[in-house]
C-alpha cells in the first residue's frame, strides 16, 4: 500500500470517530475513541516520519529547541481531524489541492541551497524566495521553485510557526538518520515583483581570521591575502551566502503595527526596535524606517556614526526632514535615481535648484547643485520656521549604479566614497545614508568606508564581519552577493593601487 493509499485509508478509519464523539459517550466508548486516536496517530506516524523521533539542535542564540516528534501526542492533544492534513501527491504530480511533495538530501556542506522567507511573526507565509543553481534544491524531481509556498516540513505543519523555528526545522533534518528533508508545498502562491528587495535567512559562517604574521606581512597584508584567495576559490561568497540576514532574537514589532506599515517602502525590510531612530516630533508618531548603525574602528578610537534608512515615501518626507533636524546631521548620502527600471526607488524630498519647500515646521531650499555623470552635490539650507534656527545640509547623490547588478568598474563608485569622507570631516552627528530599501547599495557604501578606515589605521580587514557587524544593527545590509562581491574588489582596489594606504601614525 502506498503513502497516499495509506493516508486515505486512515481518513476513511478516522471519520468513524466523528459519531461517537458527543457528550453522551459512556466510559467504555470513550475508552474506545482514545484507542482508536493513538492507533491513527501511530499509523500516521508510519507513513509521515518513518525515521528519527526526537531531534535536539542549537539555535543561533545558544539555547536549545528540541521537539519530540511524536504525531501520536499532538494529534490526540489537538484533536485535529485527518482531512485537516493535505495529502500532496509524492511523485511530484500536484493532488487534488495543488500540492506537490519535494524530497531532497543535502550536499556535502550540509545546505540544501535554498531560502525562505515569512513566518508567524511576520504575518506571512513561508515562501521560497531563492533557489541557487546547482543545489540540491535545484537538482530535485520535482524542483523547488522561487514562489513556492512551505506547508509542511518532514510532516510537521509550518503555517503556526515563526521564520527562525522553519529555519531550524530545515536544518534540523540534517541530523536525521536519513537526513532526507521532505517538503510538501503549494506550486508558484508568489513571485515577487522585485525579487532583489525581498530578504532571506541564512546561518552565521565560520570564518577564516589571521592570528599572526608571515615573511614580514602585516596583518593587515595577510588579511588582503586571505581576501583575494577566497575570492578566486569562491570561499568568500559561499560565507556571505551562509550570514545570517537577521540577526536572531532581534525584534521589529514597530514597523508591523498597523500605522506604521504604511510608512515602509517594502513590506519585509524593518527596522530593528532595539537600534531604530525613534522620532519625537514625527507627523503622526515615532516611527521612522531607519537605524542607528555604528561601525567602530579599532585601534584608532574611531567611530563613524551612520542612519541607515530607506528612501523617503511621498508621505514620510516630513518625518525625514523631522529625523534629520532632531539628529543633527548635516550629511545626507543618497545612492539611487528616483526612478529604475520603470519604478519610482525614492521620492524626490528636496526642492529644485533655487526653489522652496515646507514639511511641517521645517522649511527647506537648495541653494547649490552640480551634477556629473556620475554624481550629484546639493547644498540645502535648512530652517525651523518657528525658531528661524538655520542649518546647512550637504546632500550628495551617487546616480551611476546601473539598473541592474553593480558597476562594471568600481572607480566611479570609489570616488564618490572618497568624497563623502572628505565631507565627513569633523562631522560627530550620524551620517544619513539611503538607496531605496536602505540595505543593499547602503551597505556597500558602509562596508567600503569601514575597510578604508581600517586600512588606514593599519588593522586587519575582513569584509565578512564588517557585514556582521552592520547587520546587527540593521538587518540584510548588503544584501546580494553580487553586492558583496563588487565591495571585496573594491577594497583590494584601493589597497593594491595606493588609493588608501596606513598612515604614518599607525605604521609600525
Amino acid at each position: 500500500m502506498s503513502a497516499v493509499q495509506s493516508r486515505h485509508s486512515i481518513r476513511n478509519f478516522r471519520y468513524g470517530l466523528g459519531e461517537g464523539s458527543g457528550s453522551s459517550l459512556d466510559n467504555t466508548q470513550n475508552t474506545l475513541v482514545w484507542r482508536r486516536r493513538r492507533i491513527v496517530s501511530r499509523l500516521l506516524r508510519l507513513v509521515m516520519t518513518p525515521s528519527v523521533e526526537t531531534f535536539t539542535f542549537p539555535v543561533e542564540s545558544e539555547e536549545c529547541f528540541s521537539w519530540t516528534r511524536d504525531y501520536e501526542e499532538r494529534c490526540a492533544a489537538q484533536l485535529l481531524p485527518l482531512d485537516s492534513f493535505p495529502s500532496p501527491s509524492s511523485n511530484g504530480v500536484p493532488d487534488g489541492q495543488g500540492l506537490v511533495t519535494i524530497r531532497m538530501m543535502p550536499d556535502e556542506q550540509g545546505r540544501f541551497g535554498f531560502n525562505v522567507k515569512g513566518g508567524a511573526d511576520q504575518g506571512m507565509p513561508i515562501i521560497v524566495s531563492r533557489v541557487a543553481p546547482g543545489t540540491p534544491a535545484d537538482n530535485s524531481e520535482p524542483r523547488l521553485n522561487e514562489g513556492d509556498q512551505v506547508l509542511f516540513i518532514n510532516g510537521r505543519d509550518v503555517s503556526q510557526h515563526t521564520h527562525e523555528q522553519v529555519v531550524m526545522f530545515i536544518k534540523a533534518s540534517r541530523e536525521t538518520h536519513s537526513m532526507e528533508l521532505v517538503l510538501v508545498v503549494r506550486p508558484n502562491v508568489y513571485t515577487s515583483e522585485d525579487p532583489a528587495e525581498e530578504p532571506e535567512f541564512n546561518y552565521m559562517p565560520e570564518t577564516h581570521q589571521i592570528t599572526g604574521s608571515a615573511n614580514g606581512a602585516t596583518n593587515l597584508e595577510l588579511s588582503l591575502a586571505l581576501l583575494q584567495e577566497s575570492l578566486d576559490s569562491g570561499a568568500a561568497l559561499a560565507q556571505f551566502e551562509q550570514l545570517y540576514r537577521k540577526k536572531p532574537g532581534m525584534t521589529m514589532n514597530a514597523a508591523r503595527l498597523e500605522v506604521n506599515i504604511p510608512k515602509n517602502r517594502y513590506r519585509d525590510i524593518s527596522p530593528y526596535d532595539q537600534t531604530r531612530v525613534i522620532l519625537k516630533g514625527g507627523s503622526s508618531g515615532d516611527y521612522i524606517n531607519a537605524n542607528y548603525v555604528n561601525m567602530e574602528i579599532p585601534g584608532s578610537g574611531i567611530v563613524n556614526r551612520y542612519i541607515a534608512a530607506q528612501g523617503p515615501l511621498q508621505i514620510t518626507c516630513m518625518d525625514y526632514w523631522q529625523m534629520i533636524w532632531e539628529q543633527q546631521s548635516t550629511l545626507v548620502v543618497m545612492l539611487t535615481t528616483k526612478v529604475e527600471k520603470g519604478r519610482v526607488k525614492c521620492h524626490q524630498y528636496w526642492p529644485d535648484l533655487y526653489e522652496t519647500e515646507e514639511h511641517g515646521q521645517l522649511q527647506i531650499t537648495c541653494v547649490k547643485e552640480e551634477e556629473t555623470t556620475s554624481f550629484a552635490f546639493r547644498e540645502l539650507n535648512l530652517m525651523h520656521m518657528e525658531t528661524h534656527e538655520e542649518r546647512q545640509i550637504s546632500h550628495m547623490q551617487y546616480i551611476a549604479w546601473p539598473d541592474h547588478g553593480v558597476p562594471d568598474d568600481p572607480a566611479d563608485f570609489l570616488e564618490f566614497v572618497v568624497k563623502v569622507r572628505q565631507k565627513r570631516t569633523g562631522i560627530v552627528e550620524p551620517t544619513i545614508v539611503h538607496c531605496s530599501a536602505g540595505i543593499g547599495r547602503t551597505g556597500v557604501l558602509i562596508t567600503m568606508e569601514t575597510a578604508m578606515c581600517l586600512i588606514e589605521s593599519n588593522q586587519p580587514v575582513y569584509p565578512l564581519s564588517i557585514v556582521r557587524q552592520m547587520r546587527d544593527q540593521r538587518a540584510m545590509l548588503i544584501q546580494t552577493a553580487s553586492q558583496y562581491k563588487f565591495v571585496c574588489e573594491a577594497i583590494l582596489k584601493v589597497f593594491n593601487e595606493g588609493i588608501v594606504k596606513p598612515l604614518p601614525d599607525y605604521q609600525r
